[in-house]
C-alpha cells in the first residue's frame, strides 16, 4: 500500500479482509461525525483526555483540550480527542498506584490501535502523567505531554494554604489538640480552591518537572498554574508542536535516553521532589530498556544540591516557582551537571532551550549554587539488613536530628492493624521508638501512600511532631518527616521487614546509607522458618493480574511483561 494511504485516518486499518473496503468504511463512518473530505485527508493528532468527574485536578480539561485542538488545527492537522482511564488520587480504593499500570496499558493500546500520527497526552494528577508516558513509550508513536498545572493557594486567617502539605500540617495539629473541629473544617474549605494539581512540590508537580527535564514537554510549561492564561497558550503551542512531531516522525525513543534520564534524576534531586517520582521514572525508563538504580541516585545526590525552596521541603508554592523563572531557572543553576546535548520535543537540544530563556530568577525561591537549601540531593537510597534491595528517605523533608538514630520497633502488621491500634491509649510507644508498618508493599497492598504513619495520638498531644517511621509503603510527595519508604523486598514476599518484632532495635544511618535490624542471624532464621505471607492472591480480574505480575519498588512497580527485556525485574511468587 502506498505510504500516504497508511497515514492519518488510514493508519492501522480495521481487518475486514479487504483493505480498500476498510478505507471506504472508515471514511463513511468518519463522515457521520461531520468531517469533510479535506479534513479526513489531514494528519491526525490524537488527544488523550484523562478528565473525569472523579478527578478534581482535571476539572479544567475541557477548556485546556479546546486550546490543544486550536493549535492542532492551526498547524494543518485534524485533532481527535479520545478518553482514557483517569486516576484521581483521593478517589480510588485501595490506592491509585494499583491502577497506574492499567492506565498505561489503556494509553498504549489506544494510541497503537487508533489512527493517529502523534498524540498529545493531557494529564496531571499524580499517577496519570507516568501512566501516559509509560504507555506512549511502549506504543512508539510521536508524543508530547501537556500537564494541567498546579492549583493556586488559598487563605486562612492571613496564612497561605496549599494542598496538600498544609493539609497534613493542620491535620497533625488537629490530632494534637491544637485546632478545634470548627477550625479544621474551615481550613478544609481553603486548602484546594482552584482547578489543578497540588500547590506544592508533590508528586504531580515533581513529575511535571521531570517530564520537562526529559525533553517530552514544552520548556517552562511544567510550572504554569492551572488557572493562568499561559496554561491555555501552552496547550495551543503543544497542539502545534504535536503536528511538527508527526511530520518528523520523532518518537519518544529518539528523545529519551540514558543521558536524559540522568538529567531527570538531577532535576528530581535539585527540586527536592517526591519519593514517588523515582518509582515512576524507573518504570518509564524500563519501557525503553533503560535501567535506573538506587545506587545511581546516591551517586548523583552527592553532587546535586537542593535549590528549590518549596513546600514540603521549604516555604514557597508552585505558583511562586513559576513566577521565579520556572524549571529552566533551576536547570540553569546546574547546567554543568546536565547533558545539554539531549534532544527535546521542540527539535532543539536542552542546552539550546536554556540559552533561549530569560536568565533572571527569584533567588528567594530558586537558590544559587553558592546558597543551596541543602548541599546534597533531597532523596537518598538506603541499604542494609532490613532493606537488602533498597529503601528511600526524603532527607530534604526529614529531621536531621534523626539521621543517626537507633530505637525500639513498634510494629503494625497491616494497614488495618495500624488503624485499629495507633491511637489507643494502651499503645506502648515513646518518642524515640521506630514506628514500623509492613504488608503495605506492591504485592500485599498495592503500595498505598500510608508510609507517612501518623504520630500516635498520645504522643501528638504531648507535642511530638516527628518520629522515625519505616515501611514497605509509599508516601505522598506532599508529606514530610523522617520517613523511610519502599523497603524491598517487601514483607509480603518474605523480606526482612516481615521478621521484625515489637521491641527489636532498628538503626538508621543516613551518613552510612544504611537501615539495619539489630537481631542476630540465628533468631532471624527461626523467625523466617515461621513466616506466613499475608499477600493472598485475588481470584479474578485486574486484581489477579496485578498481584501476579507487579514488580518491586526498585523496578518501578511495573508489570514484568511490560518492561523491555534486559532491564531486570523477575518477579518472585508471594511467600518465596
Amino acid at each position: 500500500m502506498p505510504e500516504e494511504k497508511q497515514r492519518g485516518l488510514y493508519r492501522g486499518l480495521t481487518h475486514y479482509g479487504d483493505i480498500e473496503f476498510s478505507r471506504y468504511l472508515r471514511r463513511s463512518f468518519a463522515r457521520s461525525m461531520g468531517y469533510s473530505g479535506d479534513e479526513l485527508n489531514r494528519p491526525v493528532i490524537g488527544i488523550a483526555d484523562a478528565g473525569s468527574g472523579f478527578n478534581n485536578c482535571h476539572r479544567h480539561f475541557p477548556e485546556l483540550i479546546e486550546a490543544v485542538k486550536r493549535g492542532v488545527t492551526a498547524a494543518g492537522a485534524l485533532p481527535i480527542v479520545f478518553p482514557t482511564i483517569s486516576l484521581g488520587e483521593p478517589f480510588l480504593h485501595p490506592t491509585s498506584m494499583m491502577f497506574r499500570n492499567l492506565m498505561s496499558m489503556d494509553v498504549e493500546e489506544m494510541v497503537r490501535a487508533q489512527p493517529m500520527d502523534a498524540v498529545v497526552l493531557v494529564g496531571g494528577c499524580d499517577k496519570t502523567v507516568p501512566a501516559q508516558l509509560m504507555g506512549a513509550f511502549s506504543a512508539g508513536r510521536p508524543a508530547i505531554q501537556l500537564v494541567g498545572g498546579p492549583m493556586m493557594t488559598g487563605r486562612y486567617e492571613g496564612e497561605r494554604l496549599g494542598a496538600c502539605t498544609d493539609c497534613r500540617r493542620h491535620w497533625s495539629n488537629f490530632r494534637g489538640g491544637d485546632l478545634s473541629v470548627d477550625q479544621i473544617e474551615e481550613i478544609e474549605g481553603q486548602l484546594a480552591t482552584t482547578a489543578g494539581t497540588c500547590a506544592v512540590m508533590g508528586t504531580a508537580s515533581t513529575m511535571a518537572c521531570i517530564v520537562e527535564a526529559l525533553g517530552m514537554m514544552l520548556p517552562k510549561s511544567a510550572t504554569i498554574p492551572a488557572v493562568h492564561a499561559d496554561r491555555l497558550r501552552a496547550a495551543e503551542a503543544t497542539g502545534r508542536q504535536a503536528v511538527w512531531l508527526a511530520g518528523q516522525g520523532l518518537t519518544p525513543d529518539r528523545i529519551v535516553s540514558e543521558k536524559s534520564i540522568e538529567n531527570a534524576l538531577r532535576v528530581l534531586l535539585a527540586i527536592g521532589g517526591s519519593t514517588n517520582a523515582l518509582i515512576h521514572l524507573t518504570a518509564m525508563a524500563g519501557r525503553l530498556g533503560i535501567a535506573v538504580g538506587p545506587r545511581q541516585l546516591n551517586e548523583l545526590s552527592e553532587t546535586t544540591p537542593v535549590l528549590v525552596n518549596l513546600k514540603p521541603t521549604g516555604t514557597h508554592y508552585m505558583e511562586d516557582l513559576h513566577a521565579a523563572g520556572g524549571l529552566p531557572a533551576v536547570m540553569r543553576q546546574i547546567k554543568d551537571l546536565l547533558h545539554l546535548d539531549c534532544p527535546t520535543v521542540t527539535g532543539r537540544t536542552l542546552g539550546e532551550e536554556l540559552e533561549r530563556g530569560k536568565p533572571w530568577f527569584d533567588k528567594n525561591v530558586v537558590r544559587e549554587r553558592s546558597d543551596p537549601v541543602r548541599d546534597k540531593g533531597g532523596l537518598l537510597a538506603l541499604f542494609g539488613s532490613l532493606a537488602p534491595n533498597g529503601a528511600l528517605i526524603k532527607c530534604a523533608a526529614a529531621d536531621e536530628r534523626l539521621f543517626e538514630h537507633e530505637g525500639r520497633a513498634v510494629v503494625f502488621d497491616t494497614l488495618e492493624d495500624m488503624a485499629e491500634r495507633l491511637d489507643s491509649p494502651d499503645l506502648d510507644v515513646h518518642p524515640d521508638d521506630v514506628l514500623v508498618l509492613r504488608n503495605a508493599g506492591p504485592v500485599a497492598a498495592a503500595m498505598p501512600e500510608s508510609g507517612y504513619i501518623p504520630i500516635p495520638a498520645k504522643l501528638a498531644r504531648q507535642g511530638v511532631r516527628d518520629m522515625l517511621r519505616i515501611s514497605d509503603a509509599r508516601m505522598s510527595g506532599t508529606a514530610y518527616g523522617t520517613v523511610v519508604l519502599h523497603i524491598s523486598p517487601e514483607a509480603g514476599l518474605g523480606g526482612p521487614l516481615a521478621l521484625v518484632r515489637n521491641g527489636d532495635r532498628i538503626r538508621l544511618s543516613v551518613s552510612a546509607q544504611r537501615l539495619d535490624l539489630l537481631v542476630d542471624e540465628d533468631e532471624l532464621a527461626r523467625r523466617r522458618a515461621e513466616f506466613d505471607s499475608r499477600a493472598r492472591q485475588p481470584l479474578r480480574g485486574y486484581a489477579w493480574l496485578y498481584h501476579k505480575h507487579v514488580l518491586q519498588a526498585e523496578h518501578g512497580c511495573d508489570f514484568d511483561f511490560l518492561r523491555q527485556a534486559g532491564v531486570g525485574g523477575e518477579q518472585a511468587p508471594p511467600g518465596a
